[in-house]
Order: structure tokens, then sequence, then C-alpha cells
């Protein structure tokens, strides 16, 4: 006669979970590690960044957080986006005398996107500051190879000439004749990159830019500059610069 041995639900049901744990938690991998006074009291605090890999060897990590242990032993965890390659930048944004952290998580893809997240540790209490929004982009292509744009914070246009591109445009039936076959927006992407820069004063701010593409993600129209400032815990728009992209020339075959 055969024995058959029957375990409590319950206890299956820990053991898996238990197991679960056990394999999430061996899968944290530390990624960035920095000692920096981020409270103000001139001494080092631990800012490290750890993330879970979507799989062994993967780039992509599903899980993000950063972990903040000050010099008078007062620990803070955040989680962030998933993404690829945290990195963690020291700068004065909020113009208090104290550094605050920026995080920019990479995204991926051909958009060259990221996440970015900013953090005040001043006196051991951490507040999560806003960093700056995109510009709102009107866009458009318009008769003869051409195409605009509107900014809205600033309600100045612009706009490029496309000549350069008329070839390709005309043979994927945007144009016939220089003239529209029916109306398209451009591609107007959020920051590909916002950096900490000098903006005035020696004060702290940002730097963003913005790609705006045409038919296709690849097909580069301009860049949108624009600084930034924290102002009374408020974002304020000191510049703004458009550029045209550059064609890039093809090889000519040996």
């Amino acid at each position: 006669m055969k024995r058959i041995i029957i375990l409590p639900t319950i206890f299956i049901l820990s053991l898996v979970a238990v197991t679960v744990y056990a394999a999430e938690k061996h899968s944290q991998t530390d990624i960035y590690q920095e000692q920096v006074d981020v409270t103000g009291d001139g001494k080092e605090d631990v800012i490290k960044i750890t993330g879970v890999p979507f799989e062994k060897g993967s780039l992509f990590l599903k899980e993000i957080s950063m972990h903040v242990k000050t010099s008078e032993g007062k620990g803070f965890q955040s989680e962030l986006e998933g993404g690829y390659e945290p990195t963690l930048a020291f700068k004065d944004f909020n113009h208090d005398g104290v550094q605050d952290v920026l995080v920019t998580v990479e995204t991926g893809g051909s958009g060259g996107l990221a996440n970015y997240y900013l953090y005040s540790i001043k006196d051991g209490k951490q507040v999560e500051l806003s960093t700056p929004e995109p510009l709102t982009i009107i866009s458009q292509f318009e008769e003869g190879y051409k195409a605009a744009i509107r900014i809205e914070e600033t309600d100045k246009s612009y706009t490029f000439d496309l000549k350069d591109r008329k070839a390709k445009y005309i043979r994927l039936g945007l144009y016939n004749n220089g003239k529209l076959n029916e109306p398209m927006e451009l591609m107007v992407f959020p920051y590909s990159t916002l950096k900490p820069v000098i903006i005035r004063e020696n004060q702290i701010g940002f730097k963003g830019v913005q790609r705006i593409s045409g038919v296709a993600n690849a097909d580069t129209i301009g860049f949108v500059e624009s600084s930034w400032i924290l102002e009374n815990g408020e974002w304020r728009l000191i510049e703004t610069t458009v550029q045209k992209a550059l064609k890039s020339k093809k090889k000519k075959k040996k």
C-alpha cells in the first residue's frame, strides 16, 4: 500500500513565499555609491543605488532603489522606476546651502530618454523636489518642405527649411510637388538630457534638451534647449534656444 503524505497548504505557501523572497533579496545588486554631506552637518553621508536585474546578465534593472544613511544613523529609501545605468549627482538646486541628490535613470531605446529624481535631505529630512517639466511645443509640417514649431511658454515660433530632405519626403508620400498630402505633426520628445549647469551668479539650475523628429524617430529635425532655475519652490524658465540638426553625410564607397 502506498503512503500519501499531505502537507498543510499554509506550510507549502509559506515555504514558497520564503523561497521567492530569498531569491529576490539575493538578486539585489549594489550599482552606485557615494559619500557626500547631503544633510548640512559637515559630515559625509552614504548614498547608494541598488537594483534588481530583469534576468541574469541583463543590463535592464526592473527594480531600482536609492538608499541614504546619514552620519547620525538615519535611513531613507526611495523606490524608482526601472531602467538602465542609474547615476548620482550632487548640486545645490534649491539654493539652501546644502547639496541635493539628483538620480538619473536611462529608459533605453533610440530616443535617449531618462527619468530624473531630485531630493533634498537637509537636516536629515528627505523631501522630493520637482524637476522642470519639458516645454510644450506645438509642431507641424508646412507647405514647401518646411516645418514649424511654437513654444507655448515663450509664445515664439520657429521655421525649419527641410528642402535637403525633399527627395525622401516625396518618396514617403508626405509631399507632392511641395504640397502636403495631409496635415502631419512632428515628433516632440521629452528631455533627452537634463543636466546641472550654472545659470547665473553661481546658482545651479538645469539645462534640458528636447529632440524634434519628422517622419520617423531617426529623422531628427532639430533640438530645443531650455535653461531653468528654482525660485520660491517653482522652476522658472530663463532661456530657450532652437537649433536645426545637421544632416549626416553618407560616406562614399571606395
